[in-house]
């Protein structure tokens, strides 16, 4: 099966006339994941069995017609959790997990046929911006396996990016679906906060995280976010509006004509790449050729969102990981002569350096001492960010710029030095502080790699984007270049 051919709605057709079977779009599947993943690296766990009994089972009833993701592969980020199927947030403090039920979206998908062939590596907990820090495997770029795929759900966007599936499942927290789509140049969308369930999520930033869709196409996408979104009675947080059928609004009418644009100045400022500066002003040019008006726009509080970011998702991490005790579930210390050794050597023993970093950085903000010039400053930056984005989002429809200020970098080569490694989330983060959506498309390429463009809207305005997103998507070939197999781009 070759996936960089083949769209949601074509396989769908496909399978409706049985011009080919579940099983046999299953069976396609797994041979593309045996044929790429043992250097590619994006899964971590297969769901080969209960994948082909599933399969069977809709072969002999028969697809929905009415139905566009009935009998459709699509793999799971592993830090949402699947009944029987073990999911490990690429941990060893949860190596040997194995849920006992569904997440939200998961239930959402098993509805509507879905098939998970899979869950995909990641960074541990969420926690970086190039799956390097999983336990685990180093997942590689799809255009280059000397580079990173991003993170954190680097997995998600190297399976999809290299046509081992057709569709994931990712998590954003700080830039974790959009950054690893841009460097993969694949679809990403973080959707507003509230849109859809986090139950069953594994928490890393409570007020921070949201799952959401990764494909090749916007459409794709667009059909992926209506399947998933929704209110939820298990989780509070989510919103009781209607969910639209976003992929119903596009087609050959739609358009941009009369849409005001931003496009901030820090945007494009000291950092940022000056090839994908020039991707981002030549979209920006693309969107006026299409009736709509660019603007430069300032959103002057962003800069500080790094700073305010790492201090609100450590102090929630830190209070979110508190649960891995060594006692309930996850790993345990064999070495343990009292209570106090069990708690301190299975965390020792079960986290990663870059997931203790945050624990003592959350703990630290949250101390009686420190927690008003850390925690409450931080939350006070915040709000004055929500505000610089409601003053622009005022006048103008969506806003647009590049998702990370350079394409893919070496693998090894920021690892080591986490302060680089933040920066690279500076132009994601203020998204998921506001609360926004936010999609990275594919914009054109910077040294030789995948560059892609933020389109950032209203709050629960995901329609504007993908309109805007699909219409450059038809006006351009960037989410046709597919990378070679192997990696040699």
């Amino acid at each position: 099966m070759k996936y960089f051919e083949k769209d949601l709605t074509s396989l769908h057709d496909d399978l409706v006339a049985k011009r080919i079977s579940v099983t046999d779009l299953v069976k396609a599947t797994f041979d593309n994941i045996a044929a790429t993943d043992p250097e590619l690296n994006a899964f971590l766990t297969l769901n080969q069995d209960a994948a082909l009994k599933k399969a069977a089972e809709m072969d002999e009833k028969g697809v929905d017609a009415d139905n566009v993701l009935a009998g459709i592969p699509l793999a799971i980020k592993d830090n949402i959790v699947t009944n029987g199927l073990t999911t490990t947030a690429a941990s060893k403090m949860l190596e040997n997990f194995v849920p006992v039920y569904d997440a939200t979206v998961v239930k959402q998908l098993n509805k509507q046929g879905v098939i998970n062939v899979g869950k995909t590596n990641m960074d541990e907990f969420a926690m970086g911006g190039s799956t390097e820090n999983s336990a685990f495997k180093t997942t590689k770029n799809a255009w280059d396996y000397t580079r990173v795929p991003g993170g954190s759900s680097g997995g998600s966007a190297a399976a999809v990016a290299s046509g081992e599936v057709i569709a994931a499942l990712g998590s954003d927290t700080g830039g974790s679906i959009r950054q690893p789509s841009s460097f993969n140049g694949i679809v990403g969308m973080k959707p507003t906060y509230g849109r859809i369930s986090r139950w069953g999520l594994i928490a890393f930033a409570s007020s921070l995280d949201e799952i959401g869709p990764m494909t090749r196409t916007v459409k794709d996408n667009a059909i992926l976010l209506s399947a998933v979104a929704g209110h939820d009675d298990h989780d509070m947080t989510t919103s009781t509006k209607e969910v639209p059928d976003f992929a119903a609004e596009l087609n050959d009418q739609t358009s941009v004509k009369g849409m005001k644009i931003g496009l901030p100045k820090e945007y494009l400022g000291e950092g940022v790449d000056q090839e994908v500066k020039d991707a981002i002003l030549a979209a920006a040019d693309k969107y006026r050729e299409l009736g709509a008006t660019v603007d430069e726009v300032s959103l002057p509080h962003n800069k500080y969102g790094v700073a305010a970011y790492y201090i609100i998702a450590s102090s929630e991490a830190s209070s979110n990981l508190q649960r891995f005790d060594g006692i309930r579930y996850g790993h345990r210390s064999k070495d343990v002569k009292n209570l106090e050794d069990v708690y301190v050597n299975s965390r020792t023993e079960g986290f990663g350096d870059e997931v203790k970093r945050r624990i003592m950085l959350g703990t630290f903000s949250l101390s009686a001492g420190f927690y008003d010039a850390y925690f409450k400053k931080a939350a006070q930056v915040r709000t004055l960010i929500i505000n610089d984005f409601q003053a622009v989002l005022k006048d103008h429809d969506f806003i647009m710029g590049p998702v990370a200020p350079t394409p893919a970098f070496k693998i090894g080569d920021e690892i080591s030095d986490p302060m680089t490694m933040y920066m690279n989330d500076v132009l994601t983060i203020p998204v998921n502080l506001a609360g926004l959506p936010g999609m990275s498309i594919p914009a054109g390429f910077a040294k030789g790699m995948p560059v892609g463009m933020q389109l950032i809207g209203r709050p629960f305005d995901e329609s504007t984007l993908y309109k805007a997103g699909y219409v450059f998507e038809q006006a351009t070939d960037f989410h046709k270049q597919t990378p070679k197999q192997g990696g040699n781009n």
